[in-house]
């Protein structure tokens, strides 16, 4: 056994197990221990990929395995958080009781991103929707702002209303046509990087400041950076 090629992989699952944690953690309503273990999954997804390049033991294998570990971490993770958060302490199963499932929609939209990345050649240097990492440690961070009791969830309905119109936004920008600017150096060069430089040194100073509380607005960030780098690239070529 080529021990070198299985070191991505071992990666790999030490993401998933963070995941299957995390989903524990929100079970029990620990969703500051939820949130860590995420990070700390998303750690690992992305030195499963350093390593495989390091080593150039990059195969299919490692592809699926990667995809479904991201499937548990990034997307059934922030999704059955959302479902947590919509249904409070008990479950009506009536019409308008179904509501909370709704929180689901961030798990097949990621489930949707991360089929389509596999076969998508355009996204090598670049990225075309928000990365599912991304989108989870967003949706894993709105805890942090509610009050929510150790015991359970006591979220109002103007909230509710807004944790769904999140949830469906989330699958949607995790699947729509924006080109976003990956965080990949290949070198370091400071004229080629100096968008990512620049986004990397601010969300360092937001987390100085707010630590958790500042990763939605890193991820917000990221999005609007990114788009504005898109229309100036398209003034320059027109």
């Amino acid at each position: 056994m080529n021990i070198k090629a299985q070191i991505p992989n071992l990666f790999t699952m030490l993401n998933l197990f963070c995941g299957c944690v995390a989903l524990v953690m929100v079970s029990d309503y620990k969703f500051d221990f939820a949130f860590y273990f995420v990070s700390l999954g998303i750690f690992f997804d992305f030195f499963d990929g350093f390593f495989a390049r390091k080593f150039n033991v990059a195969g299919p294998l490692g592809v699926q395995l990667d995809s479904l570990a991201d499937m548990v971490t990034s997307g059934v993770v922030p999704g059955y958080l959302m479902f947590t958060l919509l249904k409070g302490f008990i479950i009506d199963l009536s019409f308008w009781g179904f509501y909370p499932f709704l929180g689901f929609v961030i798990t097949l939209g990621a489930c949707y991103r991360l089929a389509k990345f596999n076969i998508d050649e355009r996204q090598s240097d670049n990225f075309i929707g928000l990365p599912t990492p991304a989108n989870c440690l967003f949706i894993m961070s709105i805890p942090f702002f509610l009050e929510v009791p150790s015991n359970g969830i006591i979220v109002g309905n103007n909230i509710k209303i807004a944790l769904i119109v999140i949830s469906f936004l989330s699958a949607y920008i995790m699947n729509a046509e924006i080109p976003l600017f990956s965080l990949k150096f290949k070198n370091f060069s400071f004229a080629k990087y100096k968008l990512q430089i620049f986004f990397l040194a601010i969300s360092a100073a937001m987390l100085f400041f707010l630590q958790i509380l500042a990763v939605p607005m890193i991820i917000i960030l990221y999005v609007l950076l990114s788009v504005i780098n898109n229309m100036v690239k398209k003034k320059v070529t027109i």
